[in-house]
């Protein structure tokens, strides 16, 4: 029998790695993508095309969510995990050594596309496979703290993210940043996913999938098993991730850009700020998943939800102040609030689906809530900004929470149903 700790360590490892990858092409976007990819243009245009391949990948991971899904709930989700893990370490790490546009002119920019659509299909694979390997695995009564191990892997992502992109501006100037320093961050994902994959090799299968096999054979298509008795839950989940994705995009890549771009800023302050307000994300995940096991999924939803919606009234008086103080003390809110309506789904969207299916729906429902939430996100926000000011961006993150908000209404609360 696996230990409950190597199961938690396992499904957070993972996804700590993936969102690694993840968060330093976001924060890529908002320093240097313009610049190398897209020189050719003046630095709004450069900043609109950086956050459009940035979008690339949300629009990918549902397709990820659908390839990985299938071979999950057919074959299991160890072996999916592992080429998740690979598909996302083998993309990111080519991005560290693209040639950039003054090397090869338009190649440059397509490539980076492909890698960054390739990062979207090993991400879209990950979270769902992660959350399953956590639920499934979990004692009774403690699926939402078991939940919460892939859903604490984003905070420490960024953090190791951010960690190493302040680094590199304490250590090079602009110019060699702007070079080569970039590329470190990318090229050092290849020695973390040989971690994660020593880790997940050893892992065996989750008991509720093995006993699934041994009673009914696996759907042979299990996207349209889902789509054929599991399309409200499906779009409910993917309504609720919402407000989580638009929250930590909206704080992270585009206040980031804003910051330093627009409020004059020093990059390595600002991601120290951004590093403080992180810490504030992995406080609130435990917090709000044992709330979860013990009031429910849907009340902790509802509270953070409606805290976030009020939040985006804070964006333009404390973001837009210029303070460092005031500025820190916003991405904190933001960001606690991300981590409160982000842990009950690490539990909640495996329980909104039986076991023959549940891979593929809780990685889709993920994963299209990405799209809605976040793949244009920093985009929007830009054009709102620059059109209507910071308070059409905090007026985004209140929709945002509105609609998360309806489909936390609407689910059905999740806590004592049986995954088996």
């Amino acid at each position: 029998m696996i230990s409950t700790t190597r199961i938690a360590f396992a499904s957070f490892i993972g996804t700590a790695i993936e969102f690694y990858d993840f968060y330093i092409y976001g924060l890529a976007v908002a320093m240097v993508i313009g610049p190398v990819f897209f020189p050719d243009s003046d630095p709004a245009v450069q900043a609109l095309n950086a956050f459009l391949t940035f979008g690339i990948a949300f629009v990918a991971r549902p397709f990820g969510a659908l390839l990985f899904g299938h071979f999950g709930d057919r074959i299991g989700r160890k072996a999916t995990l592992v080429a998740s893990l690979l598909v996302m370490g083998i993309s990111t790490t080519l991005i560290g050594v693209l040639p950039s546009y003054e090397m090869v002119g338009w190649v440059a920019p397509v490539l980076l596309c492909l890698l960054r659509f390739g990062q979207g299909i090993g991400l879209g694979g990950e979270w769902g496979g992660a959350a399953l390997l956590a639920a499934e695995y979990a004692p009774e009564g403690r699926r939402g703290w078991f939940g919460m191990f892939p859903q604490l892997g984003p905070p420490v992502g960024f953090l190791c993210a951010v960690g190493s992109f302040l680094l590199l501006a304490n250590t090079l100037d602009d110019a060699a940043f702007r070079d080569w320093g970039w590329r470190i961050p990318f090229l050092a994902s290849a020695v973390l996913v040989m971690l994660g994959l020593y880790v997940r090799l050893k892992l065996a299968e989750t008991p509720v999938f093995t006993k699934a096999l041994q009673s009914t054979p696996p759907a042979k298509l299990p996207l349209a098993a889902l789509l054929a008795g599991h399309v409200r839950p499906l779009l409910l989940g993917a309504l609720l991730m919402v407000v989580c994705y638009a929250l930590f995009y909206i704080t992270t890549v585009f206040s980031l850009s804003y910051g330093v771009a627009t409020l004059g800023i020093p990059r390595a302050q600002f991601l120290l700020m951004l590093c403080i307000a992180v810490l504030f994300m992995a406080a609130a995940t435990p917090l709000a998943a044992m709330a979860g096991d013990r009031y429910g999924r849907r009340p902790v939803l509802l509270v953070a939800g409606s805290a976030a919606l009020l939040s985006g009234f804070l964006m333009e008086p404390m973001l837009g102040s210029g303070s460092p103080v005031l500025i820190t003390a916003f991405l904190s809110i933001e960001l606690f609030l991300m981590g409160a309506t982000f842990a009950p789904m690490g539990a909640l969207l495996p329980e909104l689906f039986p076991t023959r299916v549940r891979y593929t729906g809780a990685g889709t429902a993920y994963n299209l809530g990405g799209i809605l939430g976040a793949s244009l996100a920093p985009y929007i926000a830009q054009k709102l900004v620059s059109h209507g000011g910071l308070g059409w961006v905090g007026g985004y993150i209140s929709v945002a929470a509105a609609i998360s908000l309806l489909a936390a209404w609407l689910v059905h609360e999740t806590r004592d149903r049986e995954l088996a």
